[in-house]
């Protein structure tokens, strides 16, 4: 089956009147049970069920989709773990382009998992709110500032809802970030005048091409090193970073200037994506902030993030965070699993057992940040915020199906348009 892009993006597109009428799903019809389908079922998205299951002992696992079947089924294989817990019959294993849209429509679901590579993810929160359905969606939420628009459009439409929306930045849930940025807030180090944050470290994971796979379905299994679906590592990996900068600022930025390049990773087999970035981002007031991720192996790793202020500086990391001069602080309390920690936040708004989470509008920002970083690396120039987020950059594909498709060029700074996808032609 192939979709157009006009009929895959479908409610993405209007993210407004026609979806608004939709029913709401109401948590389980009052019943002790929390129904999660799952979008996307490679490695992430089925840690991502077992943590909702961690989470919550009312969750049940109802529905699967993907547009690989094997993947689906290998899956469903792990899920077994699970016991009773899981409920997924063959009727509810979607498998294909639309595959996603068939289980955001099923009275069966309560909460959307969307754990897709990230070029799918607007479309699939948009269907999954249109369908009144409370989503958990993985980082990033977009590829490009069309994406991000309509994230935020889906997310304005799930607070007309009510409806709950949580992102996978997991350290927006771990407790010695929530203090150490409640300390801020609190004046801890005085005032916020600069930041540095990182995510350096050696490569990932490459699957080489098999006999019989299509152009898009190589791509589709590789997908980290097309911008197309990962929005390449700055987008994909360093949101995390950028995300708790921006929490630190209290704001996103205003402009950046980018460089980054490709000089590890050259080989075929690797896309078009460039292998590290370095980004000076300028927040409000003339703050600034030094951004730099790298993937190469036989490199010194480094990923976390340092808060300047006045009277001293925080430094964070996943599990770990302290303040240096000033206030000296260390956090030693309990840190419990964050990425379950999401799961049972998210379960608490649907449920109204704590605040209302929607962090559509959140995550988009900090998404669009890490957009806007690399638009300006591919070419070279200053750009500003206001200038990306009315961006025409669309990278959508013109339809979606397993045919030929050429790897799309690597871009050129100072050559590159940052608003134009011409260098994705061949798509």
């Amino acid at each position: 089956m192939t979709l157009d892009r006009r009929s895959f993006l479908g409610t993405s597109i209007a993210a407004g009147a026609a979806v608004s009428a939709l029913p709401r799903s109401v948590w389980a019809a009052g019943e002790d049970r929390l129904r999660v389908g799952l979008v996307g079922c490679g490695g992430r998205g089925t840690g991502a069920l077992f943590n909702a299951a961690a989470a919550s002992p009312e969750v049940e696992v109802t529905a699967l989709a993907d547009v690989f079947p094997d993947r689906l089924a290998q899956c469903r294989s792990h899920l077994e773990q699970l016991g009773e817990r899981v409920r997924v019959g063959d009727d509810a294993c979607h498998v294909g382009w639309d595959a996603g849209r068939a289980l955001c429509s099923r009275p069966d679901v309560d909460v959307v998992i969307l754990a897709t590579p990230p070029h799918f993810r607007p479309a699939m929160l948009a269907d999954a709110i249109g369908a009144g359905k409370h989503v958990f969606m993985e980082k990033p939420v977009a590829v490009c500032p069309a994406g991000v628009r309509t994230v935020i459009a889906a997310g304005d439409l799930a607070n007309r809802s009510g409806l709950s929306i949580v992102s996978g930045t997991q350290r927006r849930h771990e407790a010695c970030y929530l203090e150490a940025m409640r300390r801020i807030r609190d004046g801890d180090i005085g005032d916020v005048v600069a930041a540095r944050c990182y995510w350096n470290q050696g490569g990932l994971w490459n699957r080489g091409r098999k006999d019989g796979w299509s152009d898009m379905e190589w791509q589709l299994r590789n997908w980290l090193y097309f911008t197309w679906l990962s929005g390449d590592h700055i987008v994909e990996q360093h949101v995390h970073n950028l995300d708790a900068v921006n929490w630190a600022m209290g704001s996103h930025p205003i402009k950046c200037t980018g460089m980054g390049g490709r000089q590890s990773r050259t080989q075929p087999e690797y896309g078009h994506c460039f292998d590290h970035f370095a980004v000076d981002y300028e927040y409000p007031g003339g703050v600034h902030a030094m951004s730099m991720c790298r993937q190469a192996d036989g490199s010194s790793g480094r990923v976390g993030e340092v808060i300047q202020g006045t009277e001293g500086r925080a430094v964070t990391t996943s599990g770990r965070a302290k303040f240096e001069g000033g206030r000296n602080w260390a956090f030693e309390g309990e840190n419990p699993n964050p990425y379950v920690a999401e799961h049972r936040d998210l379960h608490a708004s649907i449920r109204g057992d704590g605040p209302y989470l929607n962090e559509a509008r959140r995550i988009a920002e900090s998404t669009l940040t890490a957009i806007m970083g690399r638009m300006s690396a591919y070419s070279g120039r200053e750009l500003t915020w206001d200038e990306v987020l009315a961006s025409p950059l669309d990278m959508t594909p013109p339809e979606y199906a397993f045919t030929s498709m050429q790897t799309p060029a690597i871009p050129v700074p100072g050559r590159t348009d940052p608003h134009d996808a011409l260098w994705m032609e061949t798509l």
